[in-house]
């Protein structure tokens, strides 16, 4: 029975792929750093689910703390490693950098020593779409230069894959990167747009919409996401004979490492998505029109191709189905 490793399994990605692999027989131990970036109680609530599973175990710690991070590593002896614990949020970045270097550097130059100690079949770390940052050739494709981030957030997940590579390429350790693109969906975090703009209508306050409206996001739902991830555990990268790469691939011809988009391979208007998200409450926003918010990107949109060839699967749910899904969530969550 594979054990694996997830990193940020009381947030909401780490979650949902803990919740799928336990489902599917895994063993999975949690590290988690129970941040009071946003309320602890919503990270408790999905630990004290997962933990109702007996194949699942879970340390409280940050991944700053070495220590107590191999301490964890080396009992469990994982098969794999999913690192998904991040300091996240773009606009939190403009306030306190400092933590997304912690976090975000420190914390996963921590989680890469302990993959090469112990000599793991795969590692998987996430990026974000955001490292594509100031590129407008759209849909963006993971063999496209990245190098015009536009934020801190964003800088530490290219710095991330960047270190990622060089672990795969020194010490032959197979690493693949995802970018993910704008996820939703149950138990997300409050500090993300679909959350807010629910909680905001329901109690009749205004919410603001930046860009005046006129901004694009491919919009992935978590199940997809986790699904996609569940899959690529199983297609970890190997060093390429002579440094051919397969056309289209993204594989490093001097590593075993590669970089996979998952998104749903559409760009949702961000007036269409409040106009959903209205006729699934039955009720109308008050819409505060605002201008871009500094660091971020009217647009985000991904090319799924790589993600399909090297699993058969692509993520394509609805983003109405998924607004529903979310709204029946938060109704039962939040009891309004």
């Amino acid at each position: 029975m594979k054990k694996i490793l997830i990193t940020g399994t009381a947030g909401f990605i780490g979650f949902h792929l803990a919740k799928l692999l336990l489902a599917e027989g895994f063993v999975v131990h949690g590290y988690d750093g129970m941040t009071d970036y946003y309320d602890v109680a919503l990270k408790q609530r999905r630990h004290q689910m997962l933990l109702q599973n007996p194949n699942f175990a879970a340390t409280e710690g940050m991944l700053e703390d070495q220590a107590l991070f191999d301490s964890i590593a080396d009992a469990f002896a994982p098969d794999v490693i999913v690192h998904l614990a991040a300091q996240a949020g773009v606009r939190y970045s403009l306030e306190n950098p400092r933590a997304y270097l912690d976090s975000n550097v420190i914390g996963t130059f921590n989680v890469m020593e302990a993959a090469r100690r112990l000599g793991v079949q795969h590692l998987l770390m996430a990026s974000t779409s955001s490292v594509y940052g100031a590129n407008t050739e759209m849909p963006f494709i993971e063999t496209e230069k990245a190098d015009t981030q536009l934020t801190i957030y964003a800088a530490t997940k290219k710095a991330n894959e960047s270190m990622g590579h060089a672990y795969a390429h020194l010490y032959d350790l197979p690493t693949t990167m995802f970018r993910f693109f704008t996820v939703y969906g149950p138990w997300g975090r409050p500090d993300l747009a679909l959350y807010k703009f629910v909680d905001a209508i329901l109690d009749g306050r205004p919410i603001d919409i930046y860009n005046h409206g006129d901004m694009y996001r491919d919009f992935t739902y978590v199940d997809d996401l986790v699904r996609a991830i569940r899959l690529l555990i199983d297609v970890a990268p190997v060093r390429p004979e002579d440094g051919v790469v397969p056309e289209g691939d993204n594989l490093s011809p001097v590593a075993p490492y590669r970089v996979v988009n998952i998104g749903n391979s559409d760009k949702v208007r961000l007036l269409d998505f409040v106009d959903a998200i209205e006729d699934c409450l039955g009720q109308k926003a008050e819409r505060n029109y605002m201008g871009m918010q500094t660091g971020d990107v009217p647009a985000t949109w991904a090319n799924a191709d790589l993600l399909k060839t090297l699993t058969g699967y692509r993520p394509q749910t609805d983003f109405r189905d998924g607004i529903a899904k979310f709204v029946d969530w938060y109704l039962e969550y939040s009891g309004k």
